[in-house]
Order: C-alpha cells, then sequence, then structure tokens
C-alpha cells in the first residue's frame, strides 16, 4: 500500500491545482464583441486569442460555452479585429488580419481557406471553387451546391470574405447577412455592381 507521504510528496502544490482549475474554465469560456459598423451591428466572437466568429445578424448559437460581453480594450485580439474594421469600412484594403480559428469539417476548411484567398475587390464563383476542390481533393467532379453549403456556413464573414462568392453570370445568390450587406460590402471595394443582379 501506498504511504500518505507518496501523495503528498507527488500532490500538486495548492496554487497549482487553482491554476489549472481556472484554466480548464477558460477553455469552456468566450468573449463577445459588438462592432458598429455601417453594415450595421457586428457581433464578433473570440476564444480569447483568435477570432472565432463575426455575424453581421445575431448569431443563434447554442451551447454551454460561457459568453462575456468585452470591450475591444479588454482584448488585444478584438482591438486588431476593430483596426482591421476600422480600415475596412473605409474603402481601404488591410494589410493585415487578426487571427481566425474555425472548427469545421476537412472540407468545409478547405473551402473557407479558398475564400481567404480571393483578392480583395474581386469575385468567384461557387463553380470556381468546385472545380478548385475537385482538384484539390483529386474528385472527379463536384457540385456548386456543395461548396455553397461549406460558404453558407462561414462562421467569420468579412474577415472570411464568403462576400466575393457569386453564382454564374453574375448572379449574386444569397448571402447570411442579407443581400443588401452583400451588394454594399462589394461596392465598397469598388466593384461595378452592374456587372451583377440579384435573384
Amino acid at each position: 500500500m501506498l504511504s500518505a507521504n507518496f501523495f503528498l510528496h507527488f500532490s500538486l502544490p495548492f496554487s497549482l491545482f487553482f491554476k489549472f482549475k481556472y484554466e480548464v474554465k477558460d477553455e469552456m469560456k468566450e468573449y463577445m464583441y459588438k462592432y458598429d459598423s455601417p453594415a450595421g451591428i457586428l457581433t464578433i466572437r473570440s476564444d480569447g486569442v483568435n477570432i472565432t466568429g463575426l455575424w453581421i445578424k445575431e448569431p443563434d448559437v447554442k451551447g454551454d460555452t460561457e459568453i462575456q460581453e468585452v470591450s475591444e480594450y479588454d482584448l488585444s485580439v478584438f482591438k486588431v479585429a476593430k483596426k482591421w474594421l476600422d480600415i475596412y469600412f473605409i474603402g481601404k484594403e488591410p494589410n493585415f488580419i487578426p487571427p481566425l480559428k474555425t472548427n469545421g469539417t476537412i472540407f468545409r476548411e478547405a473551402v473557407w481557406e479558398m475564400l481567404r484567398e480571393i483578392p480583395y475587390g474581386q469575385v468567384i464563383t461557387y463553380g470556381d471553387i468546385a472545380k478548385k476542390m475537385t482538384f484539390q481533393i483529386g474528385k472527379a467532379k463536384m457540385s456548386a451546391q456543395a461548396v455553397g453549403g461549406a460558404v453558407g456556413s462561414n462562421p467569420i464573414s468579412i474577415l472570411i470574405p464568403c462576400h466575393r462568392v457569386v453564382g454564374v453570370n453574375g448572379n449574386l445568390t444569397g448571402y447570411g447577412g442579407g443581400l443588401d450587406i452583400k451588394v454594399q460590402l462589394l461596392q465598397l471595394e469598388g466593384l461595378d455592381m452592374e456587372r451583377f443582379y440579384t435573384p
């Protein structure tokens, strides 16, 4: 039988025990910041280090995670996000981006990575992304609808620019934040909106 001295020798110091307990609790906590933009109030989420969500409309996100609303001054990643958005909404392309973290399927993560590669002021079609995905994963073909589902589930709007994805022949198709906001964002980036139409 192990002696009491064994457990005393190998037990965590009292302070480290509470530090561990605190850190585990923080992993179940997220932070929220509301940014007042020309497109409306943006809801931004963070895990404390990365931006994990940005919604133009109030998100319907359920779960056990504790969410604490803070200002941009309380979290450095929100400061960086605010600076990025300030520059973006005056019609300029920021030359940096805050750290982002998404948690999707392998397929969705691959599509979201492609969204991040779309240059400022340019658009790409769902079909274009589908063609790139078939080449990347080695499939014979892929439907634009499958890509549309991944694009539509993008949790970090604007920073991951799903608004730069359009349908064939200039069809703006749908947008989670509303087609009017999609038009506003594309106009802000200097696109000629006469090339596009709303369904």
